[in-house]
């Protein structure tokens, strides 16, 4: 059985804004083992990646505060650190990659200086081991050149080319976990499936934890072993990707995979279109989040937020209807 690397346990994050409490995260469990690859979808603003932003402890604070929950990692609390220690962690062994590379690099910093930084923080390293590994990672990811790429600027870089330096960085002190956030949003078809390529080649060969974000369910399938459906700051559905994709058995989850276009002409349908809007999450749901826009609706869908329960083996559901036989449970 595999080891337990992050245990999360009802994190609850929330926003003050001008208009009021924004509930962004209203408790949301669940584990991480070594080796596993665990993907998190779900539309924007549902809670994605506030939840692993809370978890490193990134929450700008104020406006954010996270008001409730644990973190274990390995056994140790993230959430109740102190500051130094949480540095240690962060990057070190638990490593993320951002959805926007160009914002995440610094452009009046070389990438040479950008990536020899950590090494030298985390690690210890001289400048010389620093330069000679920072070659090394870029080599990993697929940098043509790297030795003479590292005195160039990120806006030298192409897209793709970019989010290869963010992962080669993320993955500069061997982190045990990788919490990738939308990596591939903001490239093109071919370069997005080179950077999953990519990942799950390291993923094999260096044996780490991954945290997928995303609202790709096409990327996802390719990559994850395990999924959780996120809506409205709650983990709404979650299984393992063939199990999921085959037997939905949350509304939500079913109009998501209904929306994908299928590629062949046997069974294909007119697309799901899910009705309605998001929640706004001033006040924290104490009814199902997905009551207003769900087919399946019953009165006490209305009234009273279910809890997510086992389905199978491994699958678990936050719903008061089987949506198998249409009745409620």
């Amino acid at each position: 059985m595999a080891n337990e690397l992050l245990n999360v346990q009802g994190l609850e994050t929330q926003f003050k804004t001008p208009e009021g409490i924004v509930h962004a995260v209203n408790g949301v469990s669940f584990t991480l083992n070594e080796g596993e690859t665990m993907g998190v979808v779900g539309e924007s603003g549902c809670g994605k990646s506030v939840t692993m932003l809370s978890c490193l402890r990134l929450i700008p604070q104020p406006p954010g505060k996270i008001v409730a929950g644990k973190a274990l990692f390995k056994g140790q609390d993230l959430l109740a650190m102190s500051s130094e220690d949480i540095r240690h962690v962060r990057g070190a062994q638990i490593a993320m990659v951002f959805q926007d590379p160009m914002t995440s690099l610094n452009p009046v910093m070389t990438i040479g200086k950008q990536m020899e930084e950590p090494l030298k923080l985390h690690l210890g390293f001289t400048p010389q081991q620093a330069r000679s590994r920072s070659i090394e990672l870029l080599e990993q990811v697929g940098i043509p050149r790297a030795a003479d790429r590292l005195k160039d600027y990120p806006h030298q870089y192409s897209g793709g080319m970019r989010q290869r330096v963010m992962i080669a960085m993320a993955l500069a002190c061997a982190p045990q976990i990788l919490i990738a956030d939308e990596p591939t949003t903001a490239l093109d078809v071919t370069i997005q499936a080179q950077i999953v390529e990519l990942v799950i080649r390291l993923r094999e060969e260096l044996g780490m934890a991954i945290i997928w974000i995303t609202h790709d369910l096409g990327v996802v399938a390719s990559i994850a072993h395990r999924v959780a459906v996120m809506y409205g700051g709650f983990i709404i559905e979650e299984a393992q990707i063939r199990d999921l994709y085959a037997n939905p058995r949350h509304p939500y989850t079913i109009g998501l995979l209904g929306s994908l276009p299928q590629i062949q002409e046997q069974g294909r349908k007119r697309l799901y279109s899910i009705e309605g809007m998001p929640p706004m999450l001033y006040q924290k749901p104490h009814s199902c989040p997905f009551s207003p826009r769900c087919r399946w609706v019953t009165d006490r869908c209305r009234m009273e937020n279910p809890l997510l329960e086992p389905v199978g083996e491994n699958h678990r559901v936050a719903c008061w209807v089987d949506t198998t036989t249409g009745r409620e449970r």
